[in-house]
């Protein structure tokens, strides 16, 4: 029995006991995961350095808060979410009562990337907790020292059967991928995403897809340009531009370009100073290959700005590349780094079209004063989620559920989306037996009458 099998076992049978079921078990669970991670803020910020460069505001605001925030919104509301719900029962159901209960799923796999790759394999194991599973977090080979680093913390928190880390490289996700988890939430890149699908598929296992895409900036002619430029410039650069939800291009409307762009360079250059590469915070790429992936787009278009690179160190500079067309290598896929391709139009409905002809992205970003337009635009565009006048601010809301669409990825979590996601809502009807209702038997005299008068 290899480890993968042995530890999965040793899940379910742990899961068959019930104890994980207990809402005091599951807040306890919580509680202890927040203080280890209070425990090891210094030892993440660490690691998330080695293995990106992060620094340590960088490694806070984007990998550590917001899981205090999003443990707690989960401590503040378990008790309501896992309790059974009375809903209405229909009048052809007369003396009987309509429940939902919810109920954890069993043993959860949890695959995590590498762009966040603390944050994104604690934010689901939140969910899982709360929803009253056991899990199995696979974090990325590409961020050692933080997969490490995971594997300790929850190593030395919880046992084993209930919480456990499995390392490895792709040979390991492979071996968990072959066996009969009971659900499977994998956050990366959309090639990987429908691998974990097929596997899943062989024993018809739930899956959430957490993906990515081509995400749009659009700066319409009526935008507030400075607080669009710094705010697209934050979105887009934070992390070295490697975040799923990160403006992948910019539509600028050519009435405001040269001074949105102009706006938008100054932003850049006082976020990141006149020599990026030298800048000791700035995120590095993650590694050599998506180093010479991303190498080459420098040579799209026109760079206005940035273009440096230094294999080296693996950091490219923030750059803005002008006169992009859909044709382009960098308009072909997910550019995941600190490149933005920027195009130009006239007419709402050019950005419209082009958006539409191409996957549903993941985040849809629109900026403009005119409330009417910006209604247009969420009508007429299929996204994941997004923000108006903003970037990146929807998925650091627990009320706000975050998932893809179409190519983007398939279901949701963060708040009380992570608990649904996690749990199987279990529906039930008490009947009476205090009189029966005689015409649904097929023996009835007139009775097939008797029905079509009532549901009608």
């Amino acid at each position: 029995m290899s480890n993968v099998t042995s530890t999965l076992t040793m899940q379910k049978a742990y899961f068959a006991t019930g104890t994980t079921k207990d809402i005091s078990f599951r807040k306890q669970a919580l509680i202890k995961l927040r203080k280890a991670i209070q425990k090891n803020e210094k030892e993440i910020i660490a690691a998330l350095h080695q293995d990106l460069n992060k620094s340590e505001t960088e490694a806070f605001t984007t990998e550590i808060g917001i899981l205090y925030s999003e443990i707690d919104f989960n401590l503040k509301h378990i008790d309501g979410w896992a309790k059974k719900k009375k809903v209405k029962t229909a009048v052809t159901h007369a003396g009987s009562s309509s429940y939902i209960y919810p109920e954890p799923y069993g043993v959860a796999l949890i695959i995590a990337p590498w762009n966040y790759p603390f944050h994104l394999a604690i934010a689901p194991l939140i969910g899982a907790i709360a929803a009253g599973n056991c899990a199995v977090i696979k974090p990325s080979e590409l961020t050692p020292a933080t997969s490490s680093l995971l594997n300790q913390l929850i190593a030395k928190n919880f046992a084993e059967e209930y919480i456990t880390v499995i390392e490895g490289a792709v040979e390991t996700s492979q071996s968990l991928l072959a066996e009969n988890f009971n659900y499977i939430f994998f956050t990366g890149s959309v090639p990987v995403g429908k691998i974990v699908m097929e596997a899943a598929a062989k024993h018809l296992t739930p899956v959430t897809l957490e993906l990515g895409g081509k995400s749009p900036a659009i700066v319409d002619k009526d935008a507030n340009l400075t607080l669009a430029a710094k705010r697209i410039a934050w979105g887009k650069f934070t992390n070295a531009g490697q975040t799923c939800v990160a403006p992948d291009y910019l539509y600028v409307h050519s009435d405001i370009k040269a001074s949105f762009l102009s706006a938008l360079k100054q932003e850049i250059q006082t976020m990141y100073g006149e020599h990026p590469i030298e800048n000791k915070d700035f995120v590095k790429i993650v590694n050599e290959k998506h180093f010479d992936r991303l190498s080459p787009f420098l040579a799209n278009g026109d760079t206005i700005l940035g273009g440096k690179k230094d294999r080296q160190q693996l950091k490219i500079e923030p750059t803005l590349l002008t006169n992009i067309n859909w044709e382009d290598p960098v308009m072909k896929d997910e550019i995941f780094g600190p490149i933005l391709p920027i195009l130009e139009y006239q007419n709402i409905e050019e950005v419209i079209s082009g958006i539409q002809n191409h996957p549903n992205p993941l985040a849809f970003y629109f900026f403009s004063e005119n409330d009417r337009l910006a209604e247009k635009m969420i009508e007429e565009v299929s996204f994941g989620g997004g923000c108006i006048n903003d970037t990146l601010y929807h998925l650091a809301s627990p009320y706000l559920p975050f998932g893809g669409i179409g190519n983007s990825g398939m279901g949701a979590y963060h708040g009380k989306e992570s608990f649904l996601t996690f749990s199987h809502q279990k529906s039930l009807l008490k009947q009476t037996t205090k009189f029966d209702i005689p015409f649904r038997y097929p023996h009835v005299k007139n009775g097939l009458k008797l029905m079509k008068r009532f549901l009608k």
